[in-house]
């Protein structure tokens, strides 16, 4: 500002944001009310700058009239935590182990992420309420086999009871879920939570669900990311896998994308959570920063 007036680059910056708040316009009127569930982990988990930028998108998502829920991960501080305790982790096909004892550290310490999720959302002025899903039921698990062998007390989703996550979104509360269930005898299971977002987001009919990854999203060339791919039907994504294009750690979790659009989710979100906002810049910008993942009868020309 000088002698009292605003600069003309100042007036652009003003116009700037303007814009960007105008073009976000069409975004909020059609996801007032609709759920979107998050599955917050990676190295957005890690980076404490990181992890206000995605409370902040999420904050925001819920104060203009989304219904989020937020399913998170801890697998990083899982391990790191099975060392503090001189305990050697055993792998069967890639897969951790999950005994008696690693499952009461897994617990302790998805419990302990979960709170802090919630202080950090409290402190932004949202009510936020963490639970896992022991509580009101909400996930039911079977043992999961890595190739018929038994990795231990590692579940994978058989049932979702949705009531408490209902109770709370009807009472505008903000849910944040550890993906930890009980079988039919009670007993504790870790579970993948890619699998348990996917599994609530279905059973929610969740209008989108996005995952924070520590890619930017899919390549058509794994090797060039100057090929990623912003939009993505359900028949690409198979032809993709079977080309050869997707493989490794991302074979399961466009299986879980495909499983999830198949059950009635409007579009899922791949996103680089590593990137400040990208929740934000993926759902309310025409442009978009990820990949989503929608039907094949969706209209693509159609980002939201």
């Amino acid at each position: 500002m000088e002698n009292g007036t605003i600069s003309d680059k100042k007036i652009e910056e003003i116009q700037d944001k303007a814009a960007t708040l105008i073009e976000a316009i069409p975004y909020i009127q059609r996801f007032n009310r609709k759920v979107i569930v998050i599955k917050y982990g990676g190295s957005a988990m890690l980076d404490e700058e990181l992890k206000k930028d995605v409370i902040q998108d999420v904050v925001l998502l819920k104060l203009v009239g989304f219904k989020p829920v937020i399913v998170h991960g801890g697998g990083k501080e899982i391990s790191s935590w099975v060392g503090k305790v001189g305990m050697k982790p055993s792998f069967i096909n890639g897969l951790r182990v999950t005994d008696e004892p690693t499952m009461e550290i897994a617990e302790m310490v998805l419990n302990r992420v979960n709170k802090s999720l919630v202080r950090m959302v409290e402190e932004q002025g949202v009510h936020a309420v963490g639970i896992s899903g022991k509580d009101g039921g909400l996930l039911k698990v079977t043992k999961k086999l890595s190739k018929g062998q038994d990795i231990g007390y590692v579940g994978e989703v058989k049932e979702v009871h949705p009531k408490i996550l209902l109770d709370l979104l009807q009472k505008d509360f903000l849910p944040i879920v550890c993906p930890i269930g009980y079988d039919d005898h009670y007993d504790t299971y870790n579970i993948n939570a890619d699998t348990a977002a996917c599994a609530i987001a279905r059973e929610l009919q969740a209008e989108k669900l996005a995952f924070l990854t520590d890619i930017e999203g899919v390549y058509q060339d794994s090797n060039d990311p100057r090929t990623l791919i912003s939009e993505l039907t359900v028949s690409e994504a198979r032809k993709l896998m079977k080309d050869g294009c997707i493989t490794g750690g991302m074979l399961p979790k466009i299986n879980n994308c495909i499983e999830a659009v198949e059950n009635g989710v409007n579009r899922v979100h791949i996103l680089d959570g590593r990137l400040a906002h990208c929740l934000l810049l993926e759902i309310f910008t025409d442009k978009g920063v990820g990949t989503a993942m929608l039907s094949d009868d969706a209209v693509s020309a159609d980002k939201i």
